[in-house]
């Protein structure tokens, strides 16, 4: 259903990818991610479609990920890369799709945008009743529900207006201010339907069976999500990690999935890159392990971070395992310069965070085959901690005639000299 579904929306980004890519002389786009009326009027020429046609399914491939917006362009995204060959890439891509019923269909004209926001909050308690209820539903009941929901919402904030009071027998009149939900009601319905994810008519909505799925995941997600082992769900990426850095790698892998499951996947990737990004060479590391965690949707993000210095060697790696390279193999992608890099950025973690003698095994997983060939590619590599490390190994090491050249190269790198 996800795939037939997007299908018409596969095909005007497969057009785009052939007709607006590096090298084609055809129409091109408008820039930020739109369509230009030329470019509209020759796909449907080509496919066969109206211009609006052609609008409305390149917006559901925005909005499925199977375009992605990166500034004033857009590009193929990797679900539609793995469209032929990968069926969960097609149903992440209805999730997107799904997760954005809002954007698929404008809102009445005339409403305020706090009753609109309201009612975006609310319809998850209301997609779950229709879940719960396993056929057509009345508009009228699923009215009330979200009318009570919106209440709730509202005494959450501790809205009080100001002024008289109505009197409490006044049931009504002091409900009245929600009778407005009704055409929200209705655009959500209807902005619901036109994803797939239920069927509105006759004064009844109906989950599809694709929806009722959804519906599902995100519970599960949710439940995933109160399984904090530790108790990080609401903490920033780098806050997380820095919580996981002491626990066993299955129980930190926990701890990523329900981090992950409580927040958008691209906003979530955004973050750990962003910890990724600090002065802490061990959430660099966390960071990309939380990636593996997130899998697929990370890889545009991640290759797009593989021409920085201080992401490229973690980058390499990620994308070696993600396509398919055992990972005790990955290393072989990275030049030696780019490995003699992670060592030291790994060997700033350890000095950092972990104890004299891991520092001192440290050195033994070095790719140089002599102390003197590691430190002169050390000195030669320029990463930023390169004198605390190889300071704080000439302190761990008990091997007073190494100590003393450990020494002596940080000395070098210290002062320039060679």
């Amino acid at each position: 259903m996800a795939r037939s579904g997007l299908a018409a929306a596969a095909r005007v980004a497969r057009w785009a990818d052939a007709a607006l890519g590096p090298g084609p002389d055809g129409a091109s786009p408008s820039g930020k991610g739109t369509l230009s009326d030329e470019t509209a009027e020759q796909a449907a020429v080509d496919l066969g479609l109206t211009p609006s046609q052609v609008r409305a399914d390149w917006d559901t491939a925005r909005l499925a990920g199977l375009i992605e917006v990166h500034g004033d362009s857009a590009r193929p995204g990797w679900r539609l890369r793995a469209w032929n060959r990968d069926d969960s890439a097609v149903l992440r891509g209805w999730v997107a799709l799904f997760d954005a019923w809002s954007l698929a269909c404008p809102e009445p004209s005339g409403q305020e945008p706090a009753p609109v926001a309201e009612v975006v909050s609310a319809m998850p308690q209301v997609l779950s009743f229709l879940q719960l209820s396993a056929g057509p539903v009345p508009v009228a009941q699923l009215l009330d529900l979200l009318e009570q929901r919106v209440t709730e919402l509202r005494t959450e904030r501790c809205e009080i207006p100001y002024g008289p009071q109505p009197d409490p027998t006044e049931q009504r009149t002091a409900d009245a201010p929600l009778t407005p939900l009704a055409p929200l009601l209705e655009w959500a319905l209807r902005a619901l339907a036109s994803v797939g994810a239920l069927t509105y008519g006759d004064g009844q909505a109906t989950l599809t069976p694709l929806g009722s799925w959804a519906v599902w995941v995100k519970l599960e997600q949710i439940c995933v999500a109160a399984q904090s082992p530790a108790g990080n769900i609401e903490q920033s990426a780098e806050n997380m990690l820095r919580g996981c850095a002491q626990l066993r790698p299955n129980a930190a892998r926990a701890e990523y999935r329900a981090w992950l499951a409580a927040r958008p996947v691209g906003n979530a990737v955004t973050e750990l890159l962003g910890a990724a990004r600090g002065e802490d060479a061990l959430l660099r590391g966390l960071a990309f392990e939380a990636l593996r965690v997130v899998g697929a949707p990370a890889e545009p993000d991640v290759r797009s971070v593989a021409d920085e210095p201080a992401l490229r060697p973690y980058a390499l790696l990620w994308l070696a395992e993600h396509d398919g390279i055992d990972p005790e193999d990955a290393h072989e992608v990275l030049t030696r310069h780019e490995a003699t890099w992670l060592w030291v950025d790994t060997a700033a973690a350890v000095a950092d965070h972990g104890e004299a003698p891991m520092l001192v095994r440290h050195l033994e997983s070095a790719l140089q085959p002599t102390v003197p060939a590691l430190l002169d590619e050390v000195q030669a590599v320029g990463h930023p901690r390169t004198v605390q490390v190889l300071v704080a190994l000439a302190a761990a090491h008990p091997d007073p005639a190494l100590a003393k050249a450990v020494r002596r190269a940080a000395f070098q790198v210290h002062t320039g000299g060679s």
